[in-house]
């Protein structure tokens, strides 16, 4: 088992606010009863930060889920801001217990990206997807995988979580199962893939899914390019 490393920092400032807290209590049972509870904060922080290593299945064109969690809704919606055009939304609710990092469901390039203030609403909630603050990654499948395919990955704050980590932008490469950050305490991650590419989805609402290994969509061999402008922006 590893630790993201983004998680240092927090350790640290916890174990300084944990310990200075503790060291305050009086001798006695006080003391021993604050220590059982920081040592158990502690240890969640720190099973918070985990970073499993995950076997992706299939092959590459199976997407791979980009986050731990249950599958919260797989629906139709209109996507313009990369994808331009009708798309399938599979969201992933992440619960404080479940593993935090994100991992690309495909290898591709990062062609769009960007970042969205918001609110921060329970990530069940039905606006989520458009009132809070997101991370968006634009991907470009490899031509040798599916040609002209493209993707998009959302990554959303919670009710608790407030603050997203995304370590690509435009021009990186990304290998099928490369972390590519992480979002702290509770929140959402989404998968949209146009219509118009040929797919099998793989998973159902309630289902419980692993970052970075089970498949959410299986790619047809027959998949052809989206309907859309050239990549980086929708169609006219």
């Amino acid at each position: 088992m590893t630790f993201a490393r983004w998680g240092i920092p927090t350790l640290i400032t916890a174990s300084i606010v944990l310990g200075w807290g503790v060291w305050l209590l009086p001798e006695g049972p006080i003391r021993w009863a604050g220590t059982a509870v920081a040592a158990f904060m502690w240890l969640f922080t720190l099973a918070f930060f985990r970073n499993p290593a995950r076997l992706p299945l299939g092959t590459q064109r199976s997407l791979i889920a980009p986050a731990d969690g249950v599958v919260a809704d797989i629906v139709e919606v209109d996507e313009p801001l990369y994808l331009g055009t009708r798309a399938l939304r599979i969201g992933i609710f992440l619960s404080v217990f479940d593993v935090h990092v994100n991992r690309s469901p495909v290898a591709g390039t990062v062609r769009f990206a960007a970042y969205k203030p918001g609110r921060f609403l329970d990530a069940r909630h039905p606006d989520v997807s458009h009132e809070n603050e997101s991370n968006t990654l634009g991907i470009e499948v490899d031509a040798e995988v599916a040609p002209g395919v493209r993707l998009l990955v959302r990554q959303l704050s919670g009710l608790i979580a407030r603050r997203i980590i995304c370590t690509h932008g435009t021009g990186d490469r990304l290998e099928r199962g490369e972390l590519f950050g992480m979002i702290k305490f509770g929140s959402r991650t989404e998968l949209w893939l146009p219509l118009s590419c040929a797919h099998t989805v793989m998973v159902q609402v309630g289902q419980r899914v692993r970052c970075g290994e089970t498949i959410l969509v299986e790619l047809s061999a027959a998949t052809a390019p989206p309907a859309t402008a050239a990549a980086g922006g929708p169609a006219p």
